[in-house]
Parts: structure tokens; C-alpha cells; sequence
């Protein structure tokens, strides 16, 4: 199975310069629990639930004056959409990742791979793997 066969297709990102608050909004209008941050066409970094409730409400900062850039994981991690499910699940058990942007040969995001997608459509044996794997602790 490719990875295009079992992602969301669509998704969406915001700019750095993005507030918080939108992002959150965003996040909420969409259902999803990360947003991919683009910057000239490229993907620079991600701001998941987790990044906005540590790295801004946790740490008493003003949600309507910072912005995406000031809370979201630099760099990131994706998968092609022509590539097998396998080797995106592996991608996500070696980082860790519970969310991963999807991109056509163009580089152009076309997708989100979550775990919620790969229990939908990947061997249960497996998709208990990658759980096990994504959720272990950090050492």
C-alpha cells in the first residue's frame, strides 16, 4: 500500500508569522492536532497541540502576540506520497512521530499521514507496532 492510499489528503499549512491564536483556530476548524508552518514555498517546522499548550500556555506567554514560528518544532520530517506505507511507519517509529506531512514529487504538501490514518488502513499487528514505537518514553 502507498502512503497516498492512506493519508488525509488536503492538508493545510500557515506562515511563521501566523498568531498563535489563528493557528489554534485552525487547528480546531480543521480537527487536527498539528499544523505544518511553510515559509517560500517550504516546509520549515510543525506546531502541534502539544507545542502550543508547553511551549506558550504552560509557560504564561500572551497567545495573541506570539506566533507560530515562536512555538513550533524547527525542521521536518516527511514522507512521499508514492512511497510504500512501510517506510513512512518506520519514519515514524525511528522519530517518533505521531504526524507526518505528505509530499507529491513536486514538494508540495498533499497530505497528513497520522496514526489515526494507519490504524485505519494498515494490519492491526502493525499499526500496534508503530503505536508502541511512537509512544515509547524518551530516554
Amino acid at each position: 500500500m502507498k502512503v497516498k492510499d492512506a493519508m488525509h489528503k488536503g492538508a493545510e499549512w500557515v506562515s511563521p508569522d501566523t498568531p498563535l491564536t489563528q493557528v489554534a483556530r485552525k487547528m480546531k476548524e480543521l480537527d487536527v492536532g498539528s499544523i505544518p508552518v511553510g515559509e517560500n514555498d517550504r516546509l520549515v517546522g510543525m506546531v502541534t497541540d502539544r507545542d502550543i499548550a508547553c511551549r506558550a500556555v504552560a509557560d504564561g506567554r500572551d497567545c495573541d502576540t506570539i506566533t507560530a514560528s515562536e512555538v513550533m518544532t524547527d525542521g521536518i520530517v516527511f514522507c512521499r506520497d508514492m512511497e510504500d506505507l512501510d517506510d513512512a511507519l518506520r519514519i515514524m517509529e525511528q522519530k517518533q512521530i505521531r504526524r507526518l506531512p505528505v509530499i507529491n514529487e513536486q514538494k508540495r504538501l498533499v497530505g497528513m499521514l497520522s496514526l489515526g490514518d494507519v490504524s485505519q488502513a494498515a494490519p492491526h499487528v502493525l499499526t500496534g507496532e508503530v503505536t508502541a514505537a511512537v509512544s515509547a518514553p524518551n530516554a
